[in-house]
């Protein structure tokens, strides 16, 4: 069982507040990749996910990425930090959290793309002027974030 599960099991659907990282992988066509998700099921999101004691949001970035990818991110640099009443989540089992998510970005990846089976659908190098429907609200506001500062429009 893991911290997140061991704090759910003392205190329920209660609201917490949970800290995780996503990572913006950006091929060199100026491609996001995106992973369609099985949580909530075919919604397209960033890699990434929550962080685990005694982590960085660093740590949190890298761990994830790999984990869902079976990538390994070179250099990440920072978009933003994300928090406030916006990012408050209702999970499809009750669970209630406001999330405060880091964003990064790299050009740099090595290794090969892998699926988890248990949390991606598939994924996708897509252009961020193409955006899916169906878009976690949160990961395409990072989006244009790091189009507005560090993208090639």
């Amino acid at each position: 069982m893991g911290y997140i599960e061991e704090i759910r099991a003392l205190v329920g659907h209660r609201p917490l507040i949970l800290v995780g990282a996503v990572v913006i992988v950006v091929d060199p066509w100026g491609c996001i990749l995106l992973q369609q998700r099985k949580f909530p099921y075919g919604r397209w999101g960033l890699p990434g996910g929550l962080m685990e004691l005694g982590e960085s949001v660093e740590d949190t970035a890298r761990r994830e990425l790999f984990e869902e990818t079976g990538l390994t991110a070179g250099e990440l640099k920072l978009i933003g930090v994300y928090s406030g009443p916006d990012q408050f989540i209702r999970a499809a089992n009750g669970d209630e959290f406001y999330a405060v998510t880091t964003a990064f970005y790299t050009r740099k990846v090595t290794g090969e793309l892998i699926i988890d089976q248990s949390e991606a659908i598939t994924f996708e190098y897509i252009h961020p002027h193409e955006l899916p429907e169906g878009m976690v609200g949160s990961h395409k506001k990072m989006i244009r974030d790091f189009m507005d500062k560090h993208g090639e429009s």
